[in-house]
């Protein structure tokens, strides 16, 4: 879908401990399939680095990479945030998202955490949230959670201005596009609900605790769901690709960064470098390596 928009695939992972931008198939294929994969996060690049280890980067590890890479824009399904039950755990993305300097367009956070206290805690922080033509914050799966957004954008050119804008007033941090995923790919939000229910229950019967957490309830919400969570999934994903392309696209002509990166969790759960870094190179060209 990209490719035939002039945007070509570039992924990138921690290889060996060396952080890469462009992979061979072969690599990809180790990224997916092996079990010994790290998941990285902005702490984790030391260890992935010094003990020459294999990762796959978070959301957060993924804004770090493509910051050093001057890559300006990723997209993915949804980001991390701070989890239902316990406000104390807060995801790594949010933290990223307030100190580095990346657009990031996503359906939201995962529909499996605390969405009100997610939009709080970036709106503390300084990070603006943007809907992409909706006034209220996507659910993930659903099209909308009921939460108000204070921004909005109704067509891509309208993102450039406002990147500008924070970069102009020396702002640090990231921005958020939200998209909602296509009307007709998403699920009903009291079903939704119920299922995410049904999981949180599950995963408590069985203990499951820190980053194994999203990993077993994204599992337990597929099953439940019959795969309609997975195809949602796929179908906002690559919706969010196409927003990403135009946004891109745009910034580029009002003279920023052209490049965009990609996650795609179906290869590797929570890994922008295991779909690909995606770059208009016609515009901006990638290093191989970091």
């Amino acid at each position: 879908m990209v490719r035939a928009q002039g945007v070509i695939p570039a992924t990138a992972a921690v290889l060996g401990g060396r952080v890469k931008i462009g992979l061979s198939e072969s690599a990809l294929a180790r990224l997916a399939e092996d079990t010994d994969v790290m998941k990285v996060s902005r702490r984790d690049f030391p260890t992935a680095v010094a003990r020459k280890l294999d990762g796959a980067t978070t959301v957060a590890g993924s804004m770090m990479a493509a910051h050093c890479a001057g890559i300006g824009v990723l997209f993915t399904g949804g980001i991390g945030g701070v989890h239902r039950g316990d406000q104390f755990y807060v995801s790594a993305d949010l933290i990223e998202l307030a100190r580095t300097p990346v657009v990031v367009v996503c359906s939201g956070a995962k529909a499996i955490l605390n969405l009100s206290a997610t939009l709080e805690w970036l709106e503390t922080h300084g990070v603006p949230v943007v809907g992409y033509g909706v006034d209220e914050l996507p659910a993930f799966y659903s099209h909308s959670s009921r939460i108000a957004l204070d921004l909005r954008a109704d067509d891509p050119g309208q993102v450039p201005a406002l990147l500008q804008a924070q970069r102009r007033l020396s702002l640090s941090g990231g921005l958020v596009v939200t998209v909602p995923p296509p009307k007709h790919d998403a699920l009903p939000d009291a079903e939704m609900q119920a299922a995410i229910e049904q999981a949180l229950a599950q995963a408590q019967v069985e203990g499951v605790r820190g980053k194994e957490t999203t990993p077993f309830l994204l599992r337990q919400m597929e099953t439940l769901t019959d795969g309609d969570s997975l195809r949602a999934n796929i179908a906002l994903l690559e919706n969010n690709a196409q927003v990403s392309v135009d946004i891109a696209a745009d910034i580029a002509v009002a003279g920023g960064c052209a490049a965009i990166g990609g996650l795609l969790e179906s290869l590797v759960e929570c890994s922008f470098p295991a779909s690909g870094e995606l770059v208009i190179r016609a515009l901006y060209p990638v290093p191989t390596v970091l």
